[in-house]
C-alpha cells in the first residue's frame, strides 16, 4: 500500500475532523485575501480620487524678498528681481522627463477690473485644463467653449445679481455667462474666470501668467522628482508642491496597509494552532494504527510523511477555498461597506499566493504532530490493542 493510498484512506474516516480544519483555513486564507484585496482597491480608489482633486504642484514666479528700512523706520518686506511667468512656460512643464506623470497643466492669470461700478476679481483661464485641475466644481450650467462665454463664481453671482444666461462686459468686450460655480469656500466663490487670452488683453499683459497649477499626483508618481525636473526647466520659477494632499495619500495607504498586515498575522496564527491542535488529536486517535503499520516495517519517516502529507491535502483544499471565499467576500463588502467606486478585482495570483501560504502553514503546523507520531514506539503502541 502506497502512502498516499493510507492517507486518502485517513482523510474519509476522519472527514468530519478535516473539514473543521478546511472549514477553519478557509476562513483564516479568505480573511487575509479579503483583506489585502480590500487594501490594494481601496489604494487604487484613494488615489484615483486625489488624481481627481485637483491641483499638487504650484508654480510662480521666483523673487527675493528685501527689508526695507528707512531712518530707522521699518517699511516692510518689498518684492525684486521678480520675473513673471509666460505663457510659453506652461508649455515647458510638458517636456520634463517625467511628463506621462502629469496630467494637467493650468496656466493662470489673476487681476482685478470694474464690472459695474464694483471692483472684481478676474481670472483667466484654458478651460480644458482649468477644468482638469479642478473636477470637484459644480457648474449650475455648463463650462465655456467659446471666447466670449465665462463661468462666475457664487459669491459674485450674488453681488452683481447675475446668473447662467446673463451677460457681462469686460471692457469693451460683452460676453456671455454660461454657468455660476457652486459654493466651494475658496477664492473661487468671489472670482469670474474667462478665457486666458481675453483677460490677459483686458489687463494689458499679453503673454503673462501669474501662476501655473500642476496635477500630477497619480500612483507611483515620483512627486519629488517631477518639482525638481520642472524646476530645473523653469529656473526663474519657484515651484512648490502640495504636501499635505501627497502626506495624506501615504498617510491612509500606510494606514490601511498595516492594519491589514496585521489582522492577516493573527488570523494566520489561530488557523495554524487549529491545524496543529487537530492533527495532535488525530496522532493520539490512530496510537494503535501507527503501532501497526510500525510492527508491519513502515520507518518513522514513513510515519512522518502520512501525517504531513494528510495536512498538505487539508490545506491546499482550505487554501483554495479561502481564495475564492475571500475574493467574492471582497467584491461584495468593497461596494457594501468600503462603498468603493469600482468592483474588486478578482486577482488570480492570490490563489497562487494563497495556496502556498496555507500548504506552508499545514506544513509547519503539522511538523510537531508529525515528529510525535514519528517518535511512537511501537511496542506501547501495541499495548492498546
Amino acid at each position: 500500500m502506497q502512502l498516499h493510498d493510507i492517507t486518502w484512506e485517513s482523510l474519509k474516516r476522519r472527514r468530519g475532523r478535516f473539514a473543521f480544519v478546511v472549514v477553519a483555513l478557509m476562513l483564516g486564507i479568505g480573511t487575509v485575501v479579503a483583506l489585502i484585496s480590500l487594501s490594494r482597491a481601496m489604494q487604487s480608489d484613494i488615489s484615483d480620487q486625489l488624481d481627481r482633486f485637483g491641483a499638487n504642484i504650484v508654480i510662480t514666479p521666483k523673487s527675493r524678498l528685501v527689508d526695507l528700512a528707512y531712518g530707522g523706520v521699518d517699511l516692510g518686506d518689498v518684492t525684486v528681481d521678480a520675473r513673471e511667468l509666460r505663457l510659453e512656460d506652461a508649455a515647458a512643464v510638458r517636456t520634463i522627463p517625467n511628463k506621462r506623470n502629469i496630467s494637467a497643466v493650468a496656466p493662470t492669470l489673476i487681476g482685478t477690473v470694474d464690472i459695474e461700478k464694483k471692483r472684481m476679481l478676474l481670472i483667466g483661464a484654458q478651460f480644458p485644463q482649468e477644468l482638469g485641475i479642478k473636477s470637484w466644481w459644480q457648474i449650475d450650467g455648463r463650462a465655456p467653449r467659446t471666447p466670449q462665454e465665462v463661468v462666475i463664481g457664487s459669491e459674485v453671482a450674488g453681488v452683481l445679481g447675475k446668473r447662467a444666461g446673463d451677460g457681462l462686459t469686460i471692457g469693451d468686450r460683452p460676453l456671455h455667462i454660461v454657468g455660476v460655480v457652486g459654493s466651494t469656500g475658496s477664492l473661487d466663490d468671489r472670482a469670474i474666470f474667462a478665457d486666458l487670452t481675453l483677460v490677459q488683453q483686458a489687463l494689458g499683459r499679453p503673454g503673462a501668467i501669474s501662476l501655473i497649477e500642476v496635477s500630477a499626483l497619480c500612483r507611483g508618481c515620483p512627486i519629488e522628482d517631477i518639482v525638481a525636473q520642472i524646476g530645473v526647466v523653469l529656473p526663474h520659477a519657484r515651484v512648490a508642491p502640495i504636501r499635505q494632499a501627497v502626506a495624506a495619500r501615504e498617510q491612509a495607504v500606510l494606514q490601511m496597509t498595516r492594519f491589514a498586515y496585521a489582522v492577516s498575522v493573527v488570523v494566520l496564527l489561530v488557523g495554524a494552532l487549529v491545524v496543529m491542535t487537530t492533527m495532535m488529536s488525530s496522532v493520539t486517535e490512530r496510537t494503535q494504527e501507527i503501532g501497526i503499520l510500525r510492527a508491519v516495517g513502515f520507518r518513522r519517516a514513513h510515519i512522518a510523511r502520512i501525517i504531513l502529507l494528510e495536512a498538505l491535502v487539508v490545506s491546499v483544499v482550505g487554501g483554495l477555498l479561502g481564495w475564492f471565499a475571500g475574493s467574492v467576500g471582497a467584491r461584495v463588502f468593497g461596494s457594501l461597506v468600503a462603498q468603493l467606486s469600482s468592483p474588486v478585482p478578482i486577482d488570480v495570483r492570490l490563489a497562487v499566493i494563497a495556496t502556498v501560504v496555507s500548504a506552508a502553514l499545514g506544513m509547519a503546523s503539522g511538523a510537531y504532530p508529525a515528529a510525535k507520531a514519528a517518535r511512537l514506539d511501537p511496542a506501547q503502541a501495541l499495548r492498546h490493542l
